[in-house]
């Protein structure tokens, strides 16, 4: 028995790989599939099933690309309906691998179509538990997000009877591997780890803890931060299918000139520059959305990006493969190509640039009482927000910004300070509050991690909203 837990950070994603006697089987895998035929061809294995289990709204799944390249089937759990070929299970179905077997365990509540996984050793014993969005390592899946018309209460409520009906009964040793981990939208606070054990929830998980089911459905129901705005439709994307991988890249990594980018963004086709935050500022094309690779790309792409619109990239050189695959998973496909010699190719061509100014904390100090215009944005989520900020602060959620109508308290004349936790999300709202036309604007280096030790700076909580 092998068993390999392929986790991507930026998406806070789990897929496996499971193997034994030279078949395998992949579970929640991600739109770029080759790393997972090659690790079955270094381990000469045949890869025999795709097991989903759920209709994903964070990313879209490479179900239909590893089934063409494999020939393996596309398998989902009971009642599911797709606009392509796959094997819809029902509840209790086994399905073997090797000398192991797979059973299906419907766990509507997530999703009414949810379902996990359960692994039986090669001796017959429950060995592991592949949760999907069902069960997490302190958390349990939002019951917000499914593609039907149920209530989040009537789904919460069905979530309940999942866990105690399916998953509670297991044995204290089953490992339960989930398909999200710490920084998942797909739950309320997911735990730092990305596995666990099935004894190890029932002590720390608050959903799994002894409680009436109205009890359970008050609690994983309240407090709920509004879903990411592409969920919706990358649940549909899974749902429906899409063009091959292959296909986006082939018309997405064509060089364009510096003639030919300008031509581009003259037809109202979006920027994107995927070069570190650190770099963006000290200077970027006019217009320009800067979102680093080196942050929760995919996700912020996602939140604020036109699925509508066609992008051009900049990125930084040999980065232009990995720029439109981070794209491609959240369903951001519309990609007509990148600056050919990148950033460096503009500016050595003459070209007009912008930059954004930076300043330290200390600086922000000794400027708030002496500029009656200085507004500090703060660009956290409202629970960050509460928590702790300037006194005075504008709080603009970056996810907000996708609406430019969320800067209709900002007048032109203001002189804006904006600030993130520690400075990734600031570069992103600047560069679009840019494009809105607002250029007095300084980003303050080191965000709220700095801004809270500086001695000169008011600071309040907002404790109603904390409680």
């Amino acid at each position: 028995m092998y068993i390999k837990q392929l986790y991507t950070s930026c998406l806070s994603e789990a897929a496996y790989y499971v193997e034994s006697e030279g078949e395998a089987a992949i579970i929640d895998p991600l739109r770029d599939v080759e790393e997972y035929i090659l690790l079955a061809k270094e381990r000469q294995a045949t890869i025999k099933y795709i097991f989903e289990t759920h209709f994903h709204a964070d990313f879209v799944s490479g179900h239909i690309d590893l089934s063409k390249a494999t020939g393996a089937p596309i398998v989902y759990g009971p009642n599911t309906e797709t606009n392509f070929v796959i094997h819809s299970a029902t509840d209790g179905e086994v399905f073997k691998i090797g000398k192991l077997e797979l059973a299906v365990l419907h766990t509507p509540g997530h999703t009414l179509e949810s379902t996990c996984y359960l692994l039986k050793d090669e001796i017959g014993n429950d060995h592991a538990l592949f949760t999907g969005d069902t069960l997490f390592v302190g958390d349990v899946g939002r019951p917000d997000l499914s593609s039907g018309n149920m209530t989040s209460q009537q789904l919460a409520g069905l979530l309940y009877n999942s866990l105690q009906n399916k998953i509670m009964p297991l044995a204290g040793n089953v490992i339960i591997y989930p398909a999200h981990g710490p920084g998942s939208s797909c739950g309320k606070n997911l735990g730092s780890e990305t596995f666990s054990t099935l004894q190890e929830q029932k002590q720390t998980n608050y959903a799994l803890q002894p409680q009436t089911k109205e009890e359970f459905i008050k609690a994983v129901t309240e407090g709920l931060q509004e879903p990411p705005n592409y969920f919706p439709i990358n649940a549909r994307i899974n749902k429906e299918g899409y063009e091959s991988i292959d296909e986006v890249l082939e018309k997405a990594l064509t060089p364009l000139s510096i003639h030919a980018f300008k031509e581009k963004l003259e037809q109202d086709v979006i920027a994107v520059d995927t070069r570190p935050s650190t770099v963006f500022v000290q200077g970027f094309i006019t217009g320009s959305i800067g979102i680093g690779l080196e942050g929760r790309f995919a996700e912020w792409a996602g939140n604020l990006l036109s699925f509508n619109k066609p992008i051009v990239l900049v990125t930084e050189p040999g980065q232009e493969r990995e720029s439109v695959i981070r794209l491609s998973r959240v369903g951001l496909v519309k990609i007509e190509g990148f600056l050919e010699g990148g950033f460096e190719a503009w500016t050595a061509g003459g070209e007009t640039i912008d930059m954004i100014i930076e300043v330290e904390s200390d600086e922000l100090s000794m400027d708030i009482p002496f500029d009656p215009k200085l507004v500090v944005v703060d660009v956290r989520k409202e629970v960050e927000f509460a928590d702790g900020h300037v006194k005075g602060a504008l709080n603009i959620p970056l996810a907000n910004l996708a609406d430019p109508g969320s800067l209709a308290n900002i007048e032109d004349t203001d002189n804006l300070y904006v600030h993130c936790a520690s400075g990734y999300r600031s570069v992103i709202a600047i560069s679009l509050m840019k494009r809105e036309g607002f250029h007095n604007i300084r980003n303050v280096i080191g965000g709220w991690a700095k801004i809270k030790e500086e001695e000169g700076i008011e600071t309040e909580k907002d404790v109603a909203i904390l409680n």
